[in-house]
């Protein structure tokens, strides 16, 4: 089992001034980092690479598709494009020693047509999650589709949800990131969902139902953790949250109050309750 943190709890984005947070993460018992990728050009692959080389921790990379992005999109353009695109990330992943690419990587956050989503929407994701995967394995790299909640998408939402399309999908380097914050609002049982993803479980992010310090909250965690050990799963337990005012960020988290003291809090607290519970 690998513990990590979402950087999204101190910034929005991973630049040289968040080099020196890495240090600091790593004296807090963390194995890795997971970290922002949105634009690959704009990712300062080797200066992070160092970072990580010499203070000893590993990487994952969470992504979403900025606008102009879709796999969904109607036009055949948006949707070839954006499968370039994930190529490129799902290579600058392996530049920066990262094995997994996790997120929403289906459309983007918020998009929200008032309608259910089509037969052809989710025929065009299986399509393009098959134009990535001969890069996704040339590369080592796994992605993880993440479901989202009812109010942030309205393509991808339940555990039975995505283990459809991963069983349409049927590649081993596509599966799927569970996140507890999620499915505390969409699953009528969290522990079951985990069972449903099952044999495609790739990543998992440890979240309280309100962001906040997991342990804190009403998520049902003992028979979460209990359904990871059934599942045999030993991979990466990462802490997501954001900051408590980051602009764009926050705004998209809807975070609008101080959930705890300090934003580090939820990592630096976490992570003494994942290990009580789920330690090696």
């Amino acid at each position: 089992m690998k513990f990590g943190v979402n950087t999204f709890i101190w910034a929005a984005d991973f630049d040289k001034s968040c080099l020196p947070l890495l240090p600091v993460i790593k004296q807090n018992g963390f194995d890795g980092v997971e970290l922002p990728l949105f634009r690959p050009e704009n990712f300062l692959t080797a200066e992070i690479r160092s970072g990580l080389e010499e203070n000893g921790l590993e990487a994952t990379i969470c992504s979403v598709l900025v606008g102009g992005f879709s796999l969904i999109s109607e036009d055949a353009a948006v949707r070839a494009k954006t499968q370039a695109h994930l190529r490129d990330c799902v290579k600058t992943a392996a530049d920066v020693g990262a094995r997994i690419i996790a997120g929403p990587l289906y459309c983007p956050v918020g998009y929200l047509p008032g309608r259910r989503r089509t037969t052809e929407e989710w025929n065009w994701a299986i399509e393009g999650y098959h134009a990535v995967a001969d890069t996704l394995v040339a590369n080592k790299v796994t992605l993880a589709i993440e479901p989202l909640n009812r109010f942030e998408t309205y393509f991808l939402n339940t555990a039975a949800d995505v283990a459809a399309l991963c069983d349409q999908v049927n590649h081993p380097n596509v599966g799927v990131l569970f996140d507890t914050f999620h499915a505390n609002i969409e699953e009528k049982d969290i522990a079951a969902g985990y069972r449903t993803v099952g044999k495609h479980l790739k990543h998992v992010h440890t979240c309280e139902n309100d962001r906040g310090i997991p342990g804190s909250g009403h998520v049902e965690w003992p028979a979460v953790f209990q359904a990871l050990r059934d599942l045999n799963y030993d991979g990466w337990l990462t802490i997501e949250s954001f900051g408590f005012a980051l602009g764009e960020l926050s705004s998209a988290a809807a975070i609008w109050r101080d959930i705890e003291k300090t934003p580090e809090s939820i990592a630096f607290e976490g992570i003494k309750f994942l290990k009580r519970n789920m330690g090696r």
